[in-house]
């Protein structure tokens, strides 16, 4: 499920499930982190690269289909011990003491994003759907999604995390989720390139010459409504702002608007008020900390077993959220959801506070 192997200077991870869209499960997050413990003080490596077998995706997310199993036989320890494990990855990912180049060629999903955005050269491709789709599923962005989504421009990430859009190359570039587009057919190339690398100005100069020649990226659609986004997105009520978004006479911002009708209200609740927190962080681990917390909760909740269901097990798309809108959420509770784990749920869930290693 995951291959590792070496190539000159590059240290090659591939996300080997492709009939699964390369979705990863708790081996594969262990196998990577170890990889990359390993080459961190390696002097034969001088860059890490990581790809998704196949040409539809780079990786889909976590199993969450298995998580939901767990939870509902009662082990949720082992949902939680996913979530703490794949954590720590995307926090070593962040601070890799070596160039970390993620091939983000096709679906990229929740936790795809996670062992991708958070690496120091983030590639794109034509192929590129990137996405955060949690709120559909009673869930929310993690990975260190709010750290990434609450620092893109304006309200971009506001939108991109209530929404779950997925999107291409162009707004990804935008929204700060990646650096440089290159042509699909040249990722074999890239790679070949990588293997001469010595150090990181030899990875900046690969991806300079492939971008040069990959050509126009396009407009992104996104940006061409950021004015529009930022007015409708201000602030920290969901209700209004899912208002303000029926309310206008833009297109994208209308379909918005039914999209967000059609999500856990929960979900948009938390979600909007982890964002709002996490653009007042210092730093990705604390963000991933507060992360934690509230996935572990939201594991609690009946809208994330519903909302799995609906979308992935019987895929009816019709998903019977508890509360069933925005104005029945009750605050309070979510911002419980961000409190300190108390010693009752530490011993539940098997698990200590979340925290680098």
């Amino acid at each position: 499920m995951l291959v590792v192997e070496t190539r000159g200077r590059l240290g090659l991870i591939t996300l080997d499930r492709p009939r699964a869209l390369n979705a990863l499960t708790h081996d594969m997050v262990i196998d990577l982190r170890d990889a990359l413990r390993a080459w961190a003080s390696d002097d034969r490596i001088a860059v890490v690269a990581i790809r998704g077998a196949g040409d539809r995706a780079f990786c889909a997310g976590g199993d969450i289909v298995a998580m939901r199993a767990a939870v509902m036989g009662g082990n949720i320890a082992a949902a939680s011990g996913f979530f703490f494990d794949e954590y720590r990855l995307n926090s070593l990912i962040a601070r890799y003491p070596k160039p970390y180049v993620a091939l983000m060629d096709g679906i990229v999903l929740g936790g795809g994003v996670g062992v991708s955005a958070h690496g120091s050269h983030r590639i794109v491709t034509e192929r590129t759907r990137i996405g955060m789709p949690e709120t559909g599923i009673g869930f929310t962005p993690d990975v260190g999604g709010s750290w990434l989504l609450s620092r893109g421009p304006g309200e971009l990430g506001t939108h991109l995390a209530l929404t779950g859009q997925m999107v291409g190359a162009a707004d990804a570039l935008v929204a700060g989720l990646a650096d440089v587009f290159v042509d699909s057919e040249r990722l074999d190339e890239l790679l070949d390139a990588l293997e001469r690398c010595t150090e990181a100005d030899d990875v900046d100069a690969v991806l300079d010459s492939l971008a040069d020649a990959a050509g126009d990226v396009g407009d992104a659609p996104l940006d061409l409504v950021q004015r529009e986004l930022d007015a409708a997105y201000r602030g920290d009520d969901a209700a209004v702002i899912l208002d303000r978004l029926r309310a206008s006479a833009v297109p994208e911002l209308q379909e918005a608007a039914r999209t967000l009708a059609e999500r856990s209200p929960s979900s948009l609740a938390t979600t909007l008020a982890a964002l709002r927190r996490a653009a007042r962080l210092d730093s990705l681990d604390d963000a991933l900390a507060q992360e934690y917390r509230v996935v572990l909760r939201l594991l609690d909740e009946p809208d994330f077993a519903e909302g799995v269901r609906a979308q992935l097990v019987d895929k009816d798309r019709q998903p019977r959220w508890q509360p069933p809108t925005l104005d029945d959420v009750d605050p309070d509770r979510v911002a419980s959801f961000f409190a300190p784990l108390t010693d009752a749920e530490r011993a539940r869930f098997d698990t200590p506070d979340w925290s680098p290693q």
